[in-house]
C-alpha cells in the first residue's frame, strides 16, 4: 500500500504515543536540542489510541521511513504494537528489539530504517539510580511488577542479564489485565537459562494484587507498570492494599493523576517505604533514544547537562 508522507520542512522527531501532549518532553525538547547543538530539530506528537488499528501504525513509520527530514521516533505505550504492525518495512532490529519483539525507537542511518529496543538500557539504568549493588542478595527481597507492556518486560530482562546472582531477586511476579502481554513475556523469558522464579498472574482485579502484595517479603520492590494514573485512570491497587515493611515502590509515570504513588506515599511512615516516581526513568528514555536518532554521543557529562535542564522545567 502507498502512503501519504508529509514532507517535512523541518528536521522533525517523533514522539509516537497517547497523550503526547501532556508530557514534559515538550518543554524539554528544544532545551535539550541547544545543549545537543542541534536547535533546528522540532518534535512533532502522534496520538494513537491504545491497540490502535495496525494500518495506523503503519502510517506512521511510512512517514519516517520516506520523508527525509523526518528523523526518527521515541515509541511509548505502543512499543509491541508498531513491532508487529510493521516490522516488515525495516531494515534492521537491534538485538534486545529481536529479544522482545518491541520498539521504543527509530531512527534512520545510511539509508536504513532502524529499529531498537532501548528500555533494557532505561530500566537497568533507573534502578541502578534507586537501588545499590547487591540489593536483592542483602535483603531477600522479590518483585512485584503490575503490567507486563515494554517497561515491564525490560526490567525483567535487565534483571536476567544481572552476572552477579546478588543483583537478581529469587522471583518476579508479573500481572497483567489482558493475557497476550504475560504470553509475551513468558516467550522471552523462554529464551533464556534463569534462576529467577518468574510467576505470570493474569488479573484485573484491585483487590488481587492487593493480596499478591500483602505476600511479599520485606525490602520487595512493587512497581506499576500498567499506564494507570496517566493514560488511564486509576490504580492497579486498592487504598487497603499494604505495601511490603522497607520496600520501594516504583511509579513508571511521572505525571498524570498518580494514584498508585499517592498510595504509596500515605504508607512512608507506617511501612518505611520508598517511593520513586519515573523522571530518571523519562530521562534515560528520552535521552538513549534521542542520542540513536541523532546519532550523537551520550557522555556522562552530556547525561549530567540534559538532566540540569529537564529540572529547571520540570512540573511547570
Amino acid at each position: 500500500m502507498d502512503y501519504a508522507v508529509i514532507e517535512k520542512k523541518e528536521p522533525t522527531f517523533y514522539f509516537i504515543g497517547v497523550t503526547t501532549g501532556s508530557s514534559s518532553i515538550k518543554k524539554v525538547f528544544p532545551l535539550w536540542m541547544e545543549v545537543m547543538g542541534c536547535p533546528e530539530v522540532v518534535l512533532e506528537g502522534i496520538d494513537h489510541k491504545i491497540h490502535d488499528d495496525p494500518e495506523n501504525y503503519r502510517k506512521s513509520v511510512a512517514q519516517i521511513k520516506y520523508d527525509p527530514n523526518s528523523l526518527g521516533a521515541l515509541v511509548t505505550t505502543h512499543k509491541m504494537n508498531v513491532y508487529t504492525a510493521a516490522n516488515d518495512m525495516f531494515d534492521y532490529f537491534d538485538p534486545y528489539a529481536q529479544t522482545t519483539g518491541e520498539l521504543s525507537c527509530i531512527s534512520k542511518k545510511d539509508g536504513q530504517l532502524r529499529g531498537h529496543a532501548k528500555d533494557p538500557i532505561t530500566a537497568g539504568l533507573s534502578l541502578e539510580a534507586i537501588i545499590d549493588p547487591g540489593y536483592f542478595g542483602e535483603t531477600g527481597g522479590e518483585v512485584l511488577c503490575l503490567g507486563a507492556g515494554g517497561s515491564a518486560v525490560a526490567t525483567l530482562l535487565y534483571l536476567i542479564n544481572k552476572k552477579d546472582p546478588t543483583d537478581r531477586p529469587s522471583k518476579f511476579i508479573a500481572v497483567n489485565r489482558s493475557p497476550g502481554k504475560l504470553d509475551h513475556m513468558r516467550k522471552m523469558v523462554a529464551k533464556f537459562d534463569t534462576d529467577i522464579e518468574v510467576e505470570y498472574v493474569h488479573n484485573s482485579d484491585p483487590k488481587v494484587n492487593d493480596d499478591l502484595m500483602a505476600r511479599l517479603p520485606d525490602y520487595s520492590i512493587v512497581i506499576n507498570a500498567t499506564g494507570m494514573g496517566k493514560d488511564t485512570p486509576g490504580s492497579p491497587l486498592t487504598d487497603e492494599g499494604i505495601f511490603p515493611k522497607n520496600g520501594i515502590a516504583w511509579e513508571f509515570n511521572y505525571r498524570g493523576e498518580l494514584d498508585f504513588m499517592h498510595q504509596a506515599l500515605a504508607q512512608v511512615e507506617s511501612r518505611k517505604l520508598r517511593v520513586e516516581d519515573g523522571w530518571v526513568y523519562f530521562l534515560h528514555g528520552w535521552s538513549q533514544v534521542i542520542a540513536e536518532a541523532l546519532h550523537l554521543d551520550l557522555t556522562p557529562e552530556l547525561f549530567a547537562e540534559l538532566d540540569r535542564t529537564a529540572s529547571t522545567v520540570r512540573g511547570k
